[in-house]
């Protein structure tokens, strides 16, 4: 769960405490590192391919650290896409789990070295399959959601997604589902904004001048933020799940934010010149005497020594044995129709 925030800090963090801001900077900076080196380990051919969310940590970090963590309906479900590596790390996922998973070594938990980085799945904390197919997690969401809606309690359904899928059915069908009357859904829909479908610009694609416009058409509460604004993005976060929860209904919320290092490698993955929530964010801080510039320096040194350490950890790991191939494909076994190894 969320810490409260109860002592006021003022200025631009509101009632936001100065433990919980420097908690929130410290994962931000370390998401950011963790994906940086991920971007690095894809041009040195460790890895194959990399996605992540540069540029989103304001926003995920502060979604992650409000989750209600666990397994079974009366827990918040997740069906995240491949940016949200700062709301996994927030919830308490291992740093060294990530660079596993983009080594595609057998020790990566999440799909044991068989999928793209980012591509999370953690059954205990109700985290769905992340998939690379665009936009079906709004699909998959309405079924968690329903779930929640039938039991008890306060638990709700989230789902984040980008701009560029909402062109897809599977959000929209994901709207009029959550806003039936016969039983509307305790679902918080998010999509991130960073003005790019992979290559195309926002403004030559949405009709609408807000995404969250949408929810007009159901009369369903939504809202646009600054993504890239930790207070904003955290108060943001904290109205939209209380309202979800109280009123077991769906909310649309729209985070605009950056896109630092272009949509994947396919594209080069080349720093590009947007604004850096982190830099802000630590101007912001610093304004405030709430940190220095060396309290700074110590978490980034802190960071990057975590992520060097599990790196070279992490390369004397091994790769998934050839006769694993099924393990994990089938709930109980293999079918006796698939070739056995040796066998025709």
């Amino acid at each position: 769960m969320a810490q409260s925030s109860v002592a006021v800090s003022g200025g631009p963090f509101g009632t936001m405490d100065k433990a919980l801001l420097l908690k929130i900077h410290a994962l931000m900076v370390r998401a950011r590192v963790l994906e940086e080196r991920c971007i690095k380990m894809g041009r040195t051919g460790e890895g194959y391919f990399w996605i992540g969310g540069p540029g989103e940590e304001a926003f995920n970090v502060s979604l992650g650290l409000q989750v209600k963590k666990g397994q079974g309906p009366r827990y918040d479900y997740l069906n995240l896409h491949y940016r949200n590596s700062a709301t996994l790390l927030a919830m308490g996922a291992a740093t060294i789990d990530s660079i596993r998973q983009m080594r595609t070594v057998a020790t990566d938990p999440y799909t044991k070295g068989r999928n793209f980085v980012n591509h999370y799945c953690v059954p205990e904390w109700n985290v769905v399959p992340v998939t690379s197919t665009i936009e079906t997690q709004y699909s998959s969401a309405i079924g968690t959601a329903i779930a929640n809606a039938r039991t008890p309690g306060d638990a709700v359904t989230i789902v984040t997604g980008g701009d560029g899928g909402t062109a897809e059915g599977d959000f929209h069908s994901c709207l009029v589902w959550a806003n039936r009357p016969v039983l509307p859904l305790p679902i918080l829909i998010i999509v991130v904004n960073n003005h790019y479908a992979i290559s195309v610009p926002e403004a030559t694609q949405h009709g609408e001048k807000k995404i969250s416009d949408w929810g007009k058409v159901f009369g369903m509460a939504a809202k646009t933020i600054d993504g890239n604004d930790v207070a904003e993005s955290y108060a943001a976060i904290q109205e939209a799940l209380a309202y979800c929860r109280k009123e077991r209904k769906p909310y649309l919320l729209e985070a605009v934010c950056s896109r630092l290092h272009g949509h994947s490698s396919a594209s080069g993955a080349n720093r590009v010149n947007e604004p850096d929530c982190i830099a802000i964010f630590e101007e912001k801080l610093a304004a405030q005497g709430i940190a220095k510039k060396e309290d700074f320096d110590k978490v980034w040194t802190q960071a990057l020594a975590e992520v060097d350490a599990a790196h070279q950890q992490v390369k004397k790991e091994p790769y998934p044995a050839p006769d694993t191939i099924w393990d994990g494909v089938y709930f109980e076994s293999l079918p006796s129709s698939y070739p056995r190894k040796g066998g025709s």
